[in-house]
């Protein structure tokens, strides 16, 4: 038989979460850390945009991933059927007809020149780009948010460890003392 150090139930004892099991041991309420919570919450934010967040229980990000990542779609659409005209139009100029939407009403003097379509063409190719990084930006962060909340709530947050600001008044002088406190209680 060996003396050595046995595994206790207080080694087990970690910070409280709602994303972790409760277990009952030695009558106190010991709470196991899970580590795999953040990679599953980040997991399911990869496969869809704000599951992460449901399943971190914060309801109120899942809109803004939403919006961020709907507003890029929405402007590389738009901006890709603005270029699609643009590029149309030019072509068409190319080819020898003056029947397009940018041509106006006076068939000597176009409304927009063939360099302003080009112009226009680089404006919009660029906006396109920008708005695919826009939503592709937003659908990262929110993997990273998923899985960062999911870090922070096994973060150990009670009384034992505490910081505040003080204010001390000393009855001798009457003077006030501003300060802060630290408190780690085992």
């Amino acid at each position: 038989m060996t003396y050595g150090q046995e595994k206790s139930t207080e080694e087990e004892k970690t910070i409280p979460s709602p994303l972790v099991n409760v277990q009952e041991a030695d009558s106190l309420n010991a709470y196991v850390f899970k580590p795999l919570t953040p990679a599953k919450a980040a997991f399911y934010s990869a496969i869809l945009p704000g599951l992460g967040q449901a399943y971190n229980r914060k309801y109120f990000w899942i809109p803004i991933w939403y919006a961020g990542i709907g507003s890029g779609v929405y402007f590389y659409m738009k901006n890709n059927d603005d270029y699609q005209r643009y590029r149309d139009a030019y072509k068409r100029r190319l080819a020898g007809f003056s029947d397009d939407e940018f041509w106006g009403d006076n068939p000597n003097n176009p409304r927009v020149s063939n360099d302003g379509l080009i112009r226009a063409q680089k404006v919009l190719a660029r906006n396109k780009e920008i708005s695919l990084l826009v939503a592709a930006g937003a659908y990262i962060l929110n993997i990273i948010n998923a899985n960062v909340q999911a870090h922070l709530l096994q973060y150990n947050i009670d009384d034992q460890l505490s910081f505040h600001p003080s204010l001390q008044f000393d009855s001798y002088d009457f003077s006030t003392s501003i300060g802060v406190k630290l408190n780690l209680r085992f």
